[in-house]
């Protein structure tokens, strides 16, 4: 009886899992980082062993550990992906409403991000004196034709895209390699069995890095408030505000409106279910991190059938970055009012419609919209000297919008396996 207790008590031990962990390391690493900004003297000890010696390399490795994750997940989940639904006809269905919820989602965030900036108005008497711009530090991203964006599209050398992890070459390979696999069937059952098994094997080593998160949540988080405080915020509280106001109208306004349009599945109990991803995506800043959460939680929770989502997710952790869309809309916002520049009307469909492009291809991992946020601002004519002024908070607005990109990404991936008979809501409303 006693050992029967022992081992109740030890799979609650376990159940209270990663996400808990994650939260604590959270908190844990705020009030670490707090202290020492505000309560430990200023040393080299402190500056160079601590914040930047011991909680920069920890948490830095443990970002480059999921970057190395990045390309071959993608790959062979979207091998995979496009190998199970087998359909040549369904696949190109599947494809097309998944990429126009996704251009449609980014549109329609772009256009929530200048209407809040607007309204808040968050560069208005912004005493830029007072504001260093260590923008030297951001590349610039020189705008490309449309021409030469859709050929850049195709890649000439696979090998190379994988290499360099460009990812819109990466899905386009990977998408034709899965159709292929699925139209030759058994002629080509070893290799099919191949891309499985080493698809089992990615997602293994991703929950075995997933297992270090608590650690390296609680060192990123510790620098960044050791680093940031709170004072630091003060002069960019608007923008902070415009930004969270933004993507919270999308994350609980946009997306559940249209979940239940569409699938008639109840938001407040979808939020629930997939809370703890959006927790870890908060916590990590990257999108491709929570690939294989998401498409758990999917199936065990949602009833979304892992053929849908084992395409659609990849896909948009790299095409769907709504989030990051909201944070370059109220930028230029907030930017042109900051240097007394105006915008017509012109300027924001521009603004809408380069965001919309600059988001598909935006690699999912941290910070990534400062680069393409240079695009934008060339667009329409905004000094990328701007981009120096929200820098230093970047990295929890950066958190945020991560939890409202694989957000999007989940609620189409649910919508879409509705409209294809992939969503068994009997799971959804029995499962807690």
């Amino acid at each position: 009886m006693k050992e029967k207790n022992i081992k109740e008590k030890t799979q609650q031990k376990k159940k209270m899992g990663l996400t808990t962990k994650i939260f604590v390391a959270l908190i844990a690493g705020a009030i670490l980082g707090i202290i020492l900004c505000y309560l430990v003297p200023d040393s080299s000890f402190k500056k160079d062993v601590i914040v930047e010696g011991i909680l920069y390399v920890i948490g830095q490795g443990f970002i480059r550990l999921m970057k190395m994750l990045v390309v071959p997940l993608v790959f062979c989940s979207l091998v995979c992906g496009s190998m199970s639904i087998g359909d040549t006809k369904k696949l190109g269905t599947v494809g097309v409403r998944t990429l126009v919820f996704y251009l449609a989602t980014t549109a329609l965030a772009v256009s929530v991000a200048l209407t809040v900036g607007n309204l808040i108005n968050p560069g208005v008497g912004l005493d830029m004196s007072s504001i260093q711009s260590s923008a030297s530090s951001v590349e610039t991203m020189e705008a490309t034709s449309l021409t030469d964006t859709i050929l850049n599209i195709i890649p000439d050398n696979p090998i190379n895209s994988l290499a360099s992890g460009s990812m819109l070459q990466v899905i386009v390979f990977a998408l034709i390699v899965g159709v292929i696999l699925a139209k030759m069937g058994e002629r080509a059952e070893t290799v099919a069995n191949f891309f499985s098994q080493f698809n089992d094997i990615m997602m293994e080593m991703t929950m075995m890095i997933m297992a270090l998160a608590p650690i390296g949540v609680f060192c990123l988080i510790s620098r960044t408030f050791a680093n940031i405080g709170f004072s630091a915020f003060i002069p960019l509280a608007k923008y902070m505000i415009g930004v969270l106001l933004a993507l919270a109208i999308q994350c609980f306004g946009v997306y559940q409106i249209l979940l239940k349009i569409f699938t008639g599945l109840n938001p407040i109990k979808f939020i629930k279910k997939f809370f703890p991803v959006m927790a870890f995506a908060f916590s990590t800043a990257t999108s491709n991190a929570t690939i294989p959460m998401s498409i758990d939680t999917l199936s065990k929770k949602v009833g979304v059938s892992k053929k849908i989502s084992s395409f659609t997710i990849p896909l948009g952790a790299t095409i769907n970055m709504d989030g990051t869309s909201i944070m370059q809309g109220v930028a230029v916002v907030f930017a042109a009012q900051a240097f007394g520049i105006h915008l017509s009307p012109m300027d924001y469909l521009t603004v809408i419609g380069t965001a919309t492009l600059a988001s598909v291809g935006t690699a999912g991992v941290p910070s990534v919209g400062l680069v393409t946020l240079t695009m934008v601002f060339n667009s329409v004519g905004l000094p990328v000297e701007a981009i120096g002024l929200i820098m230093g908070i970047d990295r929890i607005l950066d958190m945020t919008r991560t939890a409202v990109n694989i957000t999007g990404d989940a609620v189409c991936t649910t919508i879409v396996a509705h409209q294809n008979g992939a969503l068994d809501k009997n799971v959804f409303n029995e499962s807690n």
